[in-house]
Order: structure tokens, then C-alpha cells, then sequence
């Protein structure tokens, strides 16, 4: 049985980790840690890489796990949008000798309204998505895609691009130098 830290308490984070797992490994046991974040809400594909992978980092060295996964959702810069920024999950998965995987999910724009709210107002977007929507704890649930996709898309379904993407050097393990996931 494979053992995996997530680097959140959040359900949906939990929920996309565990059904991308099972669907690849067969047996796991996920459990959440709660961590430090390092940046409230993360700018640029920098701070949302670091972002990602220091969640993983915590992740791993909270027990005895096999990998720990950091996932992290951040604003983008993206010329040509309305409001210049995309919205992009990265998610870090790191084992036991050090290896760090990423990958990211599909990115999509934010109402101007909600980009304002981060930027100017130095909002967390979710809370900035509560304002809008009226659904408290939006991102423990539909998340914000959801809400602007009319369900179309969820966030657990955003977040296992994410999950599957950083698992893909893993399942080709041979052809990235890295060991066999167990």
C-alpha cells in the first residue's frame, strides 16, 4: 500500500489525490497534514511552483509516508486576457529519496472583479470568490471553476489534471531516471 501525505486538510485536494492514485498504483492510504503555506495567495508560476512543492516537502516530513504531494493553485500572468492572469493548479509530488515531480492542470481566467479584488485588495481568491458566488468554503467545494463552469467542471476533476500531470515522469519512471513507484 502506497502511503501519501497531502499537504492540505482540504477535501477536494484529498479527494483528487486519492482517485488519481488508485486509478494508477492500485492501494493507497492518503492522509492530510496541515502546513505552513508560504505565500497567501501565490503570483506567477514561480511562487506557485514553490508554493506547490514546499506543501509536499512539509507533507513527507510530517510521518512515515512514501511520497508527499503539495498542490497549489495560482495566478498566472496570461497577455491577451481580459485581466491579464490565468488561474493554474501545480501540483509537486516528492518521495522518500528526494525526487520532486510537477505538473499543472488547464488554467482559465477569473472575472476582472476577482482579479481586481487579489491585486488591489490583496484578497485571497477564494475569499474574493465567496464575495461573488455567496458560497462560503468555495474552494472545499465546486471550487471557484465549478461556479463558473455551472458545474460543468469541478474542482476535484481541475485538481486531478494536476495530480495526474506531476504522476506522469512516475509512471514512465525508467525514461526519467527515477526509481519504480512501489
Amino acid at each position: 500500500m502506497l502511503r501519501v501525505a497531502v499537504g492540505s486538510k482540504n477535501p477536494v485536494k484529498l479527494r483528487a489525490t486519492r482517485n488519481v492514485l488508485r486509478a494508477l498504483v492500485g492501494r493507497v492510504r492518503v492522509t492530510g497534514v496541515r502546513v505552513e503555506k508560504p505565500f497567501a495567495q501565490p503570483l506567477g508560476q514561480a511562487q506557485t511552483i514553490e508554493g506547490a512543492a514546499s506543501r509536499a516537502e512539509q507533507a513527507l516530513k510530517a510521518g512515515s509516508y512514501d511520497i508527499g504531494v503539495g498542490i497549489e493553485a495560482g495566478l498566472a500572468p496570461a497577455p491577451r486576457t481580459r485581466s491579464g492572469f490565468v488561474d493554474v493548479q501545480w501540483c509537486a509530488i516528492l518521495d522518500r529519496e528526494g525526487n520532486l515531480t510537477l505538473g499543472h492542470g488547464s488554467g482559465f481566467e477569473y472575472p476582472l472583479k476577482v482579479t481586481e479584488e487579489v491585486l488591489v485588495r490583496r484578497r485571497e481568491v477564494g475569499k474574493a470568490m465567496e464575495h461573488l458566488s455567496g458560497i462560503k468554503r468555495i474552494g472545499e467545494r465546486m471550487g471557484s471553476i465549478g461556479y463558473l463552469s455551472r458545474g460543468r467542471l469541478t474542482r476535484t476533476r481541475l485538481t486531478e489534471q494536476a495530480v495526474f500531470m506531476a504522476m506522469l515522469p512516475k509512471m514512465r519512471a525508467s525514461l526519467y531516471g527515477l526509481p519504480k513507484l512501489r
